[in-house]
């Protein structure tokens, strides 16, 4: 079936792919594939699989089996290249707390090697699309919540990525806030063609933004398609309705998804 992105060249492919630990498979042979320009929402119940499989896409980890490609390169052949590729909101906070946010993004243009004349000019955008360039010479220790997420996307959109890797970006942020950053996020998706791979446990702001979502669970991919063809597929009203058709009503842990202590340990290296 050809859908929307389908004249556009893919950006991440995984074919068959499996992560195990010890006798765990905390990722059991999955495939998908995200086009260029494409905001794809990857949910799932806690331990699932979601955060094993970013740490694949991003070089953290190499995959037991199966192969990924991201943007037509392989992360365990060439890391660094595919590393310049994309940038990465991470579900903790990454921030150094004692710098300005301008600092900050002159940091992370100085680690990427973007040239001063064209991080000057960036930052200035990123920092005003993002409504935060009247506090710029501010300590990002003074900021709010939101304001933090907003900087920390910034930064992440400082190299111009192709990609944009966004884990729980809105988690623990109030509505508005929420509802500011997508605005902006969506707004970075149509003016400059970044794709977009998100996780959130926020069933409205998936079902709002992403044109098209995997649902994992138990390592394995259950369903794909866009919110209204996973409501269909479920005789379900909402997007949170179809999901809980889909992984059941169980209460979830994290401990499958052994991912996530190396992402909060990136985070942490970050910081320092």
């Amino acid at each position: 079936m050809t859908d929307a992105w389908g004249e556009r060249a893919l950006m991440i492919e995984a074919r068959d792919l499996v992560k195990r630990f010890g006798e765990i498979a905390a990722v059991d042979g999955i495939s998908f594939s995200v086009r260029a320009g494409e905001i794809f929402a990857f949910l799932g119940p806690n331990g699932a699989g979601k955060t094993t499989t970013i740490q694949m896409l991003t070089t953290l980890l190499q995959p037991t089996s199966g192969s990924v490609r991201v943007d037509g390169l392989d992360p365990v052949a060439k890391p660094y290249d595919v590393r310049s590729r994309f940038g990465i909101v991470f579900q903790d906070p990454s921030l150094d707390h004692e710098l300005t946010a301008y600092e900050n993004l002159d940091l992370h243009g100085v680690l990427y090697h973007v040239p001063r004349h064209v991080r000057t000019g960036r930052i200035e955008t990123l920092l005003k699309l993002f409504e935060l360039w009247d506090r710029r010479d501010k300590p990002v220790k003074q900021f709010s919540g939101g304001m933090k997420r907003r900087l920390e996307i910034a930064r992440g959109l400082l190299h111009t990525p192709k990609i944009l890797f966004l884990d729980e970006p809105t988690l623990g942020l109030d509505p508005q806030s929420r509802n500011q950053m997508w605005t902006q996020v969506k707004h970075l998706n149509d003016t400059e063609g970044v794709t977009v791979f998100l996780t959130t446990h926020y069933m409205d702001e998936a079902e709002r933004v992403a044109g098209r979502i995997a649902i994992i669970d138990h390592g394995r991919i259950v369903a794909q398609g866009s919110p209204q063809q996973l409501k269909q597929q479920t005789s379900t009203e909402s997007l949170e309705a179809a999901f809980l058709a889909l992984t059941g009503n169980t209460i979830r842990d994290e401990r499958v998804d052994a991912g996530g202590d190396q992402l909060r340990q990136m985070a942490r290296m970050w910081r320092r």
